[in-house]
Protein backbone atom coordinates (compact mmCIF):
# COMPACT_ATOMS: atom_id res chain seq x y z
CA UNK A 1 0.00 0.00 0.00
CA UNK A 2 1.02 3.86 -0.84
CA UNK A 3 -0.85 4.96 2.46
CA UNK A 4 0.77 6.88 4.95
CA UNK A 5 1.19 5.25 8.46
CA UNK A 6 -0.71 6.20 11.20
CA UNK A 7 0.42 7.10 14.36
CA UNK A 8 1.55 4.53 17.05
CA UNK A 9 2.08 5.68 20.73
CA UNK A 10 5.31 7.28 20.38
CA UNK A 11 3.30 9.93 18.25
CA UNK A 12 1.32 11.70 21.03
CA UNK A 13 4.05 14.66 21.31
CA UNK A 14 3.10 15.58 17.56
CA UNK A 15 -0.73 16.24 18.63
CA UNK A 16 -0.63 19.93 17.59
CA UNK A 17 0.91 19.38 14.25
CA UNK A 18 -1.74 16.31 13.52
CA UNK A 19 -4.48 18.34 15.18
CA UNK A 20 -4.03 21.18 12.03
CA UNK A 21 -3.35 18.90 9.69
CA UNK A 22 -6.85 17.46 10.43
CA UNK A 23 -8.26 20.78 10.84
CA UNK A 24 -7.26 21.23 7.15
CA UNK A 25 -8.92 17.82 5.68
CA UNK A 26 -12.20 18.12 4.37
CA UNK A 27 -12.98 14.91 3.80
CA UNK A 28 -12.12 14.11 7.60
CA UNK A 29 -14.68 16.95 8.58
CA UNK A 30 -17.10 15.66 6.89
CA UNK A 31 -16.82 12.41 8.59
CA UNK A 32 -16.42 13.85 11.76
CA UNK A 33 -19.65 16.03 11.42
CA UNK A 34 -21.62 12.98 10.44
CA UNK A 35 -20.79 10.82 13.30
CA UNK A 36 -21.12 13.76 16.24
CA UNK A 37 -24.84 14.43 14.45
CA UNK A 38 -26.01 11.07 13.78
CA UNK A 39 -24.92 10.11 17.20
CA UNK A 40 -26.54 12.75 19.15
CA UNK A 41 -29.74 12.38 17.43
CA UNK A 42 -29.69 8.46 17.64
CA UNK A 43 -28.40 8.30 21.81
CA UNK A 44 -31.48 10.99 22.19
CA UNK A 45 -33.54 8.30 20.39
CA UNK A 46 -32.41 5.61 22.71
CA UNK A 47 -32.77 7.32 25.77
CA UNK A 48 -36.36 8.00 25.16
CA UNK A 49 -36.52 4.47 24.54
CA UNK A 50 -35.14 3.56 28.17
CA UNK A 51 -35.85 6.29 30.59
CA UNK A 52 -34.04 3.87 33.07
CA UNK A 53 -31.52 4.66 31.83
CA UNK A 54 -29.43 6.06 34.52
CA UNK A 55 -30.18 3.24 36.76
CA UNK A 56 -28.80 1.33 34.31
CA UNK A 57 -25.37 3.58 34.39
CA UNK A 58 -25.61 3.49 38.64
CA UNK A 59 -25.62 -0.66 38.62
CA UNK A 60 -23.12 -0.68 35.67
CA UNK A 61 -20.83 1.51 37.83
CA UNK A 62 -21.32 -0.06 41.10
CA UNK A 63 -20.17 -3.48 39.36
CA UNK A 64 -17.06 -2.02 37.89
CA UNK A 65 -16.19 -0.62 40.78
CA UNK A 66 -16.50 -3.91 43.12
CA UNK A 67 -14.33 -5.41 40.20
CA UNK A 68 -11.68 -2.80 41.00
CA UNK A 69 -12.07 -3.34 44.72
CA UNK A 70 -11.96 -7.02 44.49
CA UNK A 71 -9.47 -7.28 41.14
CA UNK A 72 -6.56 -9.54 42.56
CA UNK A 73 -9.53 -12.10 44.04
CA UNK A 74 -11.63 -11.87 40.22
CA UNK A 75 -8.56 -12.84 38.70
CA UNK A 76 -7.10 -15.88 40.98
CA UNK A 77 -10.75 -17.26 40.42
CA UNK A 78 -10.88 -16.62 37.11
CA UNK A 79 -7.23 -18.37 36.49
CA UNK A 80 -8.41 -21.39 38.81
CA UNK A 81 -11.92 -21.93 36.57
CA UNK A 82 -9.92 -21.35 33.46
CA UNK A 83 -7.75 -24.12 34.26
CA UNK A 84 -10.58 -26.34 35.04
CA UNK A 85 -12.12 -26.15 31.74
CA UNK A 86 -8.84 -27.05 30.14
CA UNK A 87 -7.72 -23.38 29.32
CA UNK A 88 -4.14 -21.93 30.39
CA UNK A 89 -4.01 -18.58 31.78
CA UNK A 90 -0.66 -16.06 31.26
CA UNK A 91 -0.13 -13.54 33.47
CA UNK A 92 2.28 -10.65 31.26
CA UNK A 93 3.46 -7.73 33.29
CA UNK A 94 3.80 -5.20 30.15
CA UNK A 95 3.77 -4.75 26.61
CA UNK A 96 7.04 -7.24 25.73
CA UNK A 97 6.20 -9.76 27.69
CA UNK A 98 2.26 -10.14 26.30
CA UNK A 99 3.65 -10.25 22.67
CA UNK A 100 6.36 -12.66 23.38
CA UNK A 101 3.90 -14.50 25.24
CA UNK A 102 1.44 -15.19 22.34
CA UNK A 103 3.98 -15.34 19.34
CA UNK A 104 5.31 -18.28 21.72
CA UNK A 105 2.15 -20.01 21.73
CA UNK A 106 2.09 -19.23 17.85
CA UNK A 107 5.26 -20.94 17.20
CA UNK A 108 4.77 -23.99 19.60
CA UNK A 109 2.04 -24.98 17.30
CA UNK A 110 3.60 -24.16 14.68
CA UNK A 111 1.21 -21.36 13.03
CA UNK A 112 1.83 -19.45 9.94
CA UNK A 113 -1.72 -17.47 10.28
CA UNK A 114 -2.94 -15.60 12.69
CA UNK A 115 -7.00 -14.37 12.27
CA UNK A 116 -8.27 -11.52 14.54
CA UNK A 117 -10.97 -9.77 15.69
CA UNK A 118 -11.07 -6.41 16.77
CA UNK A 119 -9.28 -5.86 19.69
CA UNK A 120 -7.94 -1.96 21.46
CA UNK A 121 -5.58 -4.62 23.54
CA UNK A 122 -3.76 -5.84 20.58
CA UNK A 123 -3.16 -2.08 19.26
CA UNK A 124 -1.98 -1.14 22.67
CA UNK A 125 0.89 -3.68 22.14
CA UNK A 126 1.35 -3.16 19.12
CA UNK A 127 0.97 -6.96 18.90
CA UNK A 128 0.84 -7.17 14.53
CA UNK A 129 3.64 -5.72 14.48
CA UNK A 130 5.49 -8.41 16.43
CA UNK A 131 3.63 -11.49 15.04
CA UNK A 132 4.66 -9.99 11.69
CA UNK A 133 8.62 -9.93 12.99
CA UNK A 134 8.29 -13.95 13.81
CA UNK A 135 7.28 -14.41 10.13
CA UNK A 136 3.45 -14.92 11.19
CA UNK A 137 0.76 -13.39 9.55
CA UNK A 138 -2.13 -11.72 11.37
CA UNK A 139 -4.84 -10.89 9.41
CA UNK A 140 -7.77 -8.54 10.79
CA UNK A 141 -11.03 -9.53 10.48
CA UNK A 142 -13.52 -6.97 11.60
CA UNK A 143 -13.69 -5.34 8.49
CA UNK A 144 -13.19 -1.93 10.16
CA UNK A 145 -9.94 -2.98 10.92
CA UNK A 146 -9.38 -5.21 7.75
CA UNK A 147 -9.38 -2.13 6.25
CA UNK A 148 -6.62 -0.28 8.52
CA UNK A 149 -4.74 -3.12 8.32
CA UNK A 150 -4.76 -2.80 3.91
CA UNK A 151 -3.45 1.05 5.09
CA UNK A 152 -1.49 0.26 7.70
CA UNK A 153 -2.79 2.60 10.13
CA UNK A 154 -4.22 2.43 12.98
CA UNK A 155 -7.70 2.55 14.55
CA UNK A 156 -9.22 6.32 15.19
CA UNK A 157 -12.38 5.13 17.11
CA UNK A 158 -12.45 2.36 20.01
CA UNK A 159 -16.24 1.12 18.49
CA UNK A 160 -15.55 2.99 14.78
CA UNK A 161 -12.18 2.61 14.00
CA UNK A 162 -12.51 3.29 10.20
CA UNK A 163 -15.27 6.25 11.22
CA UNK A 164 -12.87 8.66 9.25
CA UNK A 165 -13.22 7.19 6.33
CA UNK A 166 -15.73 7.23 3.75
CA UNK A 167 -16.69 4.77 0.74
CA UNK A 168 -15.05 6.12 -1.94
CA UNK A 169 -11.65 6.14 0.01
CA UNK A 170 -12.24 2.34 0.86
CA UNK A 171 -13.26 1.72 -2.44
CA UNK A 172 -9.48 3.24 -3.77
CA UNK A 173 -7.96 0.55 -1.16
CA UNK A 174 -10.21 -2.61 -1.90
CA UNK A 175 -8.75 -1.41 -5.33
CA UNK A 176 -5.23 -1.46 -4.45
CA UNK A 177 -5.17 -4.42 -2.21
CA UNK A 178 -7.04 -6.69 -4.00
CA UNK A 179 -5.69 -6.85 -7.48
CA UNK A 180 -6.59 -10.07 -8.47
CA UNK A 181 -10.19 -8.76 -9.19
CA UNK A 182 -11.87 -7.06 -12.11
CA UNK A 183 -10.43 -3.53 -11.50
CA UNK A 184 -13.89 -2.30 -13.70
CA UNK A 185 -15.68 -4.09 -11.21
CA UNK A 186 -18.83 -2.28 -8.98
CA UNK A 187 -17.32 -0.98 -5.57
CA UNK A 188 -20.09 2.19 -5.45
CA UNK A 189 -22.02 1.17 -1.86
CA UNK A 190 -21.52 -0.32 1.27
CA UNK A 191 -23.67 -3.97 0.03
CA UNK A 192 -20.58 -4.57 -2.51
CA UNK A 193 -17.59 -3.18 -0.43
CA UNK A 194 -18.85 -5.86 2.30
CA UNK A 195 -19.39 -8.32 -0.26
CA UNK A 196 -15.71 -8.27 -1.44
CA UNK A 197 -14.49 -7.96 1.90
CA UNK A 198 -16.23 -10.95 2.94
CA UNK A 199 -14.73 -12.97 0.02
CA UNK A 200 -11.70 -12.32 1.07
CA UNK A 201 -11.29 -12.83 4.40
CA UNK A 202 -13.44 -16.45 4.07
CA UNK A 203 -10.62 -18.34 3.15
CA UNK A 204 -8.69 -16.98 5.84
CA UNK A 205 -10.96 -18.14 8.64
CA UNK A 206 -10.72 -21.38 7.25
CA UNK A 207 -6.90 -21.04 6.68
CA UNK A 208 -5.90 -19.68 9.90
CA UNK A 209 -3.99 -21.81 12.41
CA UNK A 210 -4.49 -19.93 15.71
CA UNK A 211 -7.42 -17.39 16.57
CA UNK A 212 -6.98 -14.84 18.81
CA UNK A 213 -9.86 -11.85 20.33
CA UNK A 214 -9.84 -9.79 22.84
CA UNK A 215 -12.76 -9.97 25.60
CA UNK A 216 -15.36 -7.78 27.11
CA UNK A 217 -15.14 -9.74 30.30
CA UNK A 218 -13.45 -11.94 32.06
CA UNK A 219 -16.15 -13.87 33.97
CA UNK A 220 -14.40 -14.85 37.66
CA UNK A 221 -17.34 -18.03 38.79
CA UNK A 222 -17.35 -19.52 35.42
CA UNK A 223 -13.34 -18.74 33.80
CA UNK A 224 -15.37 -17.78 30.54
CA UNK A 225 -14.93 -14.65 28.44
CA UNK A 226 -17.51 -12.78 26.95
CA UNK A 227 -17.61 -11.26 23.32
CA UNK A 228 -19.32 -8.45 22.47
CA UNK A 229 -19.56 -7.86 18.64
CA UNK A 230 -21.82 -6.97 15.75
CA UNK A 231 -20.08 -8.99 12.80
CA UNK A 232 -20.12 -12.89 13.16
CA UNK A 233 -16.30 -13.05 12.61
CA UNK A 234 -15.25 -13.52 16.29
CA UNK A 235 -17.14 -16.59 16.54
CA UNK A 236 -15.56 -17.75 13.62
CA UNK A 237 -12.43 -16.67 14.66
CA UNK A 238 -12.49 -18.49 18.15
CA UNK A 239 -14.09 -21.15 17.14
CA UNK A 240 -12.55 -22.64 13.95
CA UNK A 241 -8.86 -22.23 14.50
CA UNK A 242 -7.23 -25.02 16.91
CA UNK A 243 -5.89 -22.42 18.97
CA UNK A 244 -8.05 -19.33 20.46
CA UNK A 245 -5.92 -17.17 22.50
CA UNK A 246 -7.83 -14.27 24.24
CA UNK A 247 -5.54 -11.01 25.35
CA UNK A 248 -7.41 -9.49 27.54
CA UNK A 249 -6.59 -6.50 30.35
CA UNK A 250 -6.80 -7.45 33.72
CA UNK A 251 -9.48 -4.89 34.98
CA UNK A 252 -12.07 -6.59 32.25
CA UNK A 253 -12.37 -8.96 35.29
CA UNK A 254 -16.61 -9.10 36.96
CA UNK A 255 -17.99 -11.69 39.53
CA UNK A 256 -20.50 -13.26 37.92
CA UNK A 257 -22.10 -13.68 34.16
CA UNK A 258 -25.33 -11.38 35.82
CA UNK A 259 -22.47 -8.38 36.59
CA UNK A 260 -21.33 -9.17 33.21
CA UNK A 261 -24.68 -8.88 31.32
CA UNK A 262 -25.48 -5.48 33.18
CA UNK A 263 -22.50 -3.97 31.61
CA UNK A 264 -23.42 -5.04 28.46
CA UNK A 265 -26.66 -3.70 28.68
CA UNK A 266 -25.20 -0.35 29.13
CA UNK A 267 -22.67 -1.00 26.50
CA UNK A 268 -24.52 -1.17 23.32
CA UNK A 269 -26.81 1.53 24.09
CA UNK A 270 -23.19 4.03 24.58
CA UNK A 271 -21.56 2.34 21.79
CA UNK A 272 -23.46 2.36 18.78
CA UNK A 273 -26.86 3.01 20.45
CA UNK A 274 -28.19 0.31 20.29
CA UNK A 275 -30.39 -1.90 22.55
CA UNK A 276 -28.09 -5.15 21.98
CA UNK A 277 -25.00 -5.86 19.65
CA UNK A 278 -25.66 -8.50 17.13
CA UNK A 279 -23.38 -11.43 18.56
CA UNK A 280 -23.12 -11.52 22.22
CA UNK A 281 -21.09 -14.51 23.12
CA UNK A 282 -19.53 -16.51 25.99
CA UNK A 283 -16.80 -18.85 25.79
CA UNK A 284 -15.96 -21.27 27.85
CA UNK A 285 -12.58 -23.53 28.01
CA UNK A 286 -11.78 -25.70 24.81
CA UNK A 287 -13.69 -28.27 22.83
CA UNK A 288 -14.95 -30.54 24.46
CA UNK A 289 -15.85 -34.38 23.56
CA UNK A 290 -19.12 -33.86 22.23
CA UNK A 291 -18.84 -30.47 21.35
CA UNK A 292 -19.53 -29.75 17.19
CA UNK A 293 -16.44 -26.99 17.36
CA UNK A 294 -14.30 -25.19 18.84
CA UNK A 295 -10.34 -24.96 19.33
CA UNK A 296 -8.71 -27.97 21.03
CA UNK A 297 -6.22 -25.34 23.02
CA UNK A 298 -7.51 -22.44 24.92
CA UNK A 299 -5.44 -19.74 26.32
CA UNK A 300 -5.91 -16.50 28.45
CA UNK A 301 -2.98 -13.43 28.11
CA UNK A 302 -4.10 -11.44 30.88
CA UNK A 303 -1.96 -8.11 30.27
CA UNK A 304 -1.25 -5.25 33.31
CA UNK A 305 1.25 -2.95 31.23
CA UNK A 306 0.05 -0.10 33.78
CA UNK A 307 -2.82 -1.53 35.54
CA UNK A 308 -2.01 -1.97 38.64
CA UNK A 309 -0.12 1.16 38.78
CA UNK A 310 -3.27 3.22 38.00
CA UNK A 311 -4.98 1.08 40.25
CA UNK A 312 -2.84 2.72 43.35
CA UNK A 313 -3.40 5.72 42.28
CA UNK A 314 -5.39 8.78 41.81
CA UNK A 315 -6.58 7.77 37.87
CA UNK A 316 -8.19 3.92 38.99
CA UNK A 317 -11.55 6.01 38.06
CA UNK A 318 -10.40 5.60 34.56
CA UNK A 319 -10.03 1.85 34.26
CA UNK A 320 -13.84 0.92 34.80
CA UNK A 321 -13.68 2.10 30.96
CA UNK A 322 -15.40 -0.21 28.98
CA UNK A 323 -14.53 0.51 25.77
CA UNK A 324 -17.58 2.15 24.41
CA UNK A 325 -16.21 5.02 22.77
CA UNK A 326 -18.93 7.42 23.73
CA UNK A 327 -16.68 9.99 25.03
CA UNK A 328 -14.96 9.87 21.74
CA UNK A 329 -18.13 10.51 19.56
CA UNK A 330 -19.70 13.42 21.49
CA UNK A 331 -16.24 15.32 22.40
CA UNK A 332 -16.07 18.74 20.50
CA UNK A 333 -12.13 18.39 20.22
CA UNK A 334 -12.13 14.79 18.78
CA UNK A 335 -15.12 15.93 16.84
CA UNK A 336 -12.87 18.38 15.09
CA UNK A 337 -9.50 16.62 15.10
CA UNK A 338 -10.42 12.82 14.67
CA UNK A 339 -8.42 10.07 16.51
CA UNK A 340 -5.49 9.75 14.62
CA UNK A 341 -4.84 13.24 16.10
CA UNK A 342 -3.90 11.85 19.01
CA UNK A 343 -1.18 9.60 18.34
CA UNK A 344 -1.93 6.86 20.24
CA UNK A 345 -4.44 3.89 20.34
CA UNK A 346 -6.72 5.70 22.76
CA UNK A 347 -7.77 8.93 21.66
CA UNK A 348 -10.25 11.32 22.79
CA UNK A 349 -10.68 12.31 26.71
CA UNK A 350 -10.30 8.60 27.90
CA UNK A 351 -7.33 8.69 25.98
CA UNK A 352 -6.23 11.57 27.41
CA UNK A 353 -6.20 9.54 30.41
CA UNK A 354 -5.60 6.19 29.78
CA UNK A 355 -2.26 7.30 27.22
CA UNK A 356 0.03 8.81 30.11
CA UNK A 357 -0.86 5.60 32.08
CA UNK A 358 -0.45 3.05 29.97
CA UNK A 359 2.84 2.42 28.77
CA UNK A 360 3.33 5.00 26.64
CA UNK A 361 7.27 6.08 25.86
CA UNK A 362 7.78 9.41 27.99
CA UNK A 363 4.59 9.01 29.91
CA UNK A 364 3.19 12.26 30.90
CA UNK A 365 6.11 14.16 29.36
CA UNK A 366 5.37 12.56 25.60
CA UNK A 367 1.51 12.88 26.10
CA UNK A 368 1.25 16.44 28.06
CA UNK A 369 -0.94 17.91 25.24
CA UNK A 370 -3.83 15.16 25.02
CA UNK A 371 -4.84 16.38 29.04
CA UNK A 372 -5.09 19.93 27.20
CA UNK A 373 -6.84 19.22 24.51
CA UNK A 374 -10.61 19.89 26.01
CA UNK A 375 -12.73 22.38 26.57
CA UNK A 376 -14.31 20.80 29.46
CA UNK A 377 -17.45 21.42 28.39
CA UNK A 378 -18.38 18.06 30.54
CA UNK A 379 -20.02 16.06 27.55
CA UNK A 380 -17.67 13.29 27.99
CA UNK A 381 -18.55 12.29 31.83
CA UNK A 382 -22.19 13.23 31.04
CA UNK A 383 -22.21 9.77 28.55
CA UNK A 384 -20.03 7.63 30.15
CA UNK A 385 -21.99 4.51 31.03
CA UNK A 386 -19.58 4.05 33.74
CA UNK A 387 -19.57 7.46 35.30
CA UNK A 388 -15.81 7.96 34.92
CA UNK A 389 -14.62 11.58 35.42
CA UNK A 390 -12.96 12.34 33.15
CA UNK A 391 -12.86 16.59 33.03
CA UNK A 392 -11.15 16.18 36.63
CA UNK A 393 -9.23 13.48 35.47
CA UNK A 394 -7.70 15.81 32.91
CA UNK A 395 -7.70 18.49 35.07
CA UNK A 396 -5.28 16.56 37.18
CA UNK A 397 -2.97 15.43 34.58
CA UNK A 398 -3.02 19.20 33.37
CA UNK A 399 -1.75 19.89 37.43
CA UNK A 400 0.68 17.27 37.24
CA UNK A 401 2.69 18.25 33.92
CA UNK A 402 2.71 22.39 35.61
CA UNK A 403 4.10 20.32 38.66
CA UNK A 404 6.40 18.53 36.89
CA UNK A 405 7.19 21.34 34.06
CA UNK A 406 6.16 19.55 31.35
CA UNK A 407 4.23 22.29 29.75
CA UNK A 408 6.16 24.87 27.37
CA UNK A 409 8.10 27.60 29.04
CA UNK A 410 5.79 29.63 27.37
CA UNK A 411 2.92 28.42 29.08
CA UNK A 412 4.58 28.24 31.91
CA UNK A 413 5.50 32.55 31.78
CA UNK A 414 1.76 33.18 30.69
CA UNK A 415 0.24 31.29 33.83
CA UNK A 416 2.88 32.76 36.01
CA UNK A 417 1.79 36.81 34.87
CA UNK A 418 -2.01 35.88 35.21
CA UNK A 419 -1.17 34.88 38.55
CA UNK A 420 1.05 37.77 38.98
CA UNK A 421 -1.74 39.95 37.90
CA UNK A 422 -5.11 38.02 39.59
CA UNK A 423 -3.00 39.03 43.33
CA UNK A 424 -3.30 42.91 42.15
CA UNK A 425 -7.20 43.38 41.61
CA UNK A 426 -6.46 47.15 40.47
CA UNK A 427 -4.17 46.36 37.55
CA UNK A 428 -6.71 43.56 36.77
CA UNK A 429 -9.85 45.48 36.25
CA UNK A 430 -7.55 47.94 34.27
CA UNK A 431 -6.08 44.59 31.75
CA UNK A 432 -9.59 43.71 32.07
CA UNK A 433 -10.84 47.33 31.07
CA UNK A 434 -8.39 47.60 27.72
CA UNK A 435 -8.92 43.50 27.13
CA UNK A 436 -12.23 44.04 26.24
CA UNK A 437 -11.49 47.54 24.20
CA UNK A 438 -9.19 45.60 22.30
CA UNK A 439 -11.74 43.18 21.25
CA UNK A 440 -14.28 45.37 20.10
CA UNK A 441 -12.36 47.02 17.85
CA UNK A 442 -10.75 43.88 16.22
CA UNK A 443 -14.67 43.05 16.18
CA UNK A 444 -15.36 46.25 14.53
CA UNK A 445 -12.59 46.08 12.48
CA UNK A 446 -13.31 42.71 10.83
CA UNK A 447 -17.05 43.03 10.79
CA UNK A 448 -18.91 42.16 13.68
CA UNK A 449 -16.58 38.89 14.17
CA UNK A 450 -13.11 38.49 15.41
CA UNK A 451 -11.23 36.15 13.46
CA UNK A 452 -8.02 36.33 14.39
CA UNK A 453 -5.93 37.22 18.12
CA UNK A 454 -2.83 38.51 18.88
CA UNK A 455 -1.06 36.43 20.88
CA UNK A 456 -3.39 33.68 20.55
CA UNK A 457 -3.21 32.58 16.81
CA UNK A 458 -3.33 28.65 17.25
CA UNK A 459 -6.53 29.41 18.91
CA UNK A 460 -8.19 31.70 16.46
CA UNK A 461 -6.59 30.01 13.20
CA UNK A 462 -10.00 27.63 13.33
CA UNK A 463 -12.23 30.07 14.65
CA UNK A 464 -14.13 33.13 14.49
CA UNK A 465 -15.47 34.73 17.79
CA UNK A 466 -18.41 37.36 18.39
CA UNK A 467 -17.51 40.48 19.88
CA UNK A 468 -17.72 40.87 23.81
CA UNK A 469 -21.08 42.42 25.07
CA UNK A 470 -22.37 43.70 28.11
CA UNK A 471 -18.94 44.41 29.81
CA UNK A 472 -16.97 41.75 32.08
CA UNK A 473 -18.90 39.12 33.90
CA UNK A 474 -17.75 40.61 37.15
CA UNK A 475 -19.89 44.04 35.87
CA UNK A 476 -22.70 41.71 34.46
CA UNK A 477 -22.60 40.34 38.50
CA UNK A 478 -22.57 43.35 40.07
CA UNK A 479 -25.36 44.62 37.89
CA UNK A 480 -27.61 41.62 38.73
CA UNK A 481 -26.46 41.99 42.98
CA UNK A 482 -27.84 45.44 42.79
CA UNK A 483 -31.01 44.82 40.74
CA UNK A 484 -31.97 42.24 43.56
CA UNK A 485 -31.31 44.35 46.26
CA UNK A 486 -33.51 47.60 44.72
Amino acid sequence: MIMDAAPDQSSAPDFPARAAAALADPTLQGALTKLQTEFRRDRAAMLGRIPEFDQLRDHATAIRNHSLAHLDELLEQFETNVSLTGGIVHWCRNAAEACETVTGICRAVGAETVAKSKSMLSEEIALNDHLAAASIEPVETDLGEYILQLRHETPSHIVMPAIHLNAGQIADVFREAHTDHDPARYLGDADALLAEARAMLRQKFLDADVGITGANALIADTGSILLVTNEGNADLVHSLPKTHIAIVGIEKAVATLDGAMAVVRVLARSATTQEVTSYTTLVTGKRRANDADGPSSFHVVLVDNGRSRMLAGPYAEALRCIRCGACQSLCPVYGAVGGHAYGAVYAGPIGAVLTPNLGAPGGLGAARHLPQASSFCGQCEEVCPVRIPLPALMRRLREDAFEDRQITVAGQKWIAAWGWAAQRPALYRLGRRIGILMLRILAKVSGGTIRTLPLAGGWSATRDFPAPEGGSFVELWNRRKRRESS
